[in-house]
């Protein structure tokens, strides 16, 4: 679950970035700058934590989401360190307009990689833990005595 963290981040660097165009307020340049580094900072906790599950798992490795997934979630780091890389020196420079350019590549990106992370989860059922999956493994069956036509204690 750490992909939550980078995803509203580079929402909120665009939230930033339109409201300083909006406003010209420098409070919204540095909650640009910052929504950005973090972002990125989390972003590559979250691209080692998918790589390792990706390497790991051969089911997972079969899949083409899973590689279409890796390539638009790199391309989604490349972008917002780029947008973080580039606020360094001047936030308020920054954001007219490649900042927001960035920003909203971030945002086309984040859509993408979502879009076959929802693929890998919801069609594939990639890290997803059903009870009772294994083979050999009987479902187990609610205590409801009163259900089962015996008594209730």
């Amino acid at each position: 679950m750490l992909v939550t963290f980078p995803i509203a981040l580079v929402v909120a660097t665009l939230g930033g970035d339109v409201l300083w165009w909006l406003t010209a307020d420098p409070f919204f340049a540095r909650v640009s700058l910052w929504t950005s580094g973090w972002g990125f900072g989390l972003g590559v906790l979250s691209g080692l934590a998918g790589t390792a599950e990706l390497l790991a798992g051969p089911g997972i490795r079969r899949r083409p989401e899973s590689w279409t997934h890796a390539v638009a979630a790199m391309m989604l780091l490349a972008t917002i360190g780029a947008n973080w890389g580039m606020r360094l020196f001047d936030a308020q420079a920054a954001v007219l307009p490649w900042g927001l350019v960035l920003s909203l590549g971030g945002l086309v990106f984040v859509g993408l990689a979502g879009w076959q992370g929802g693929k890998l989860v919801f069609e594939h059922q990639v890290g997803v833990m059903i009870e009772g999956d294994e083979e050999g493994e009987e479902e187990p069956q609610p205590d409801l005595p009163a259900v089962l036509g015996t008594p209730a204690p």
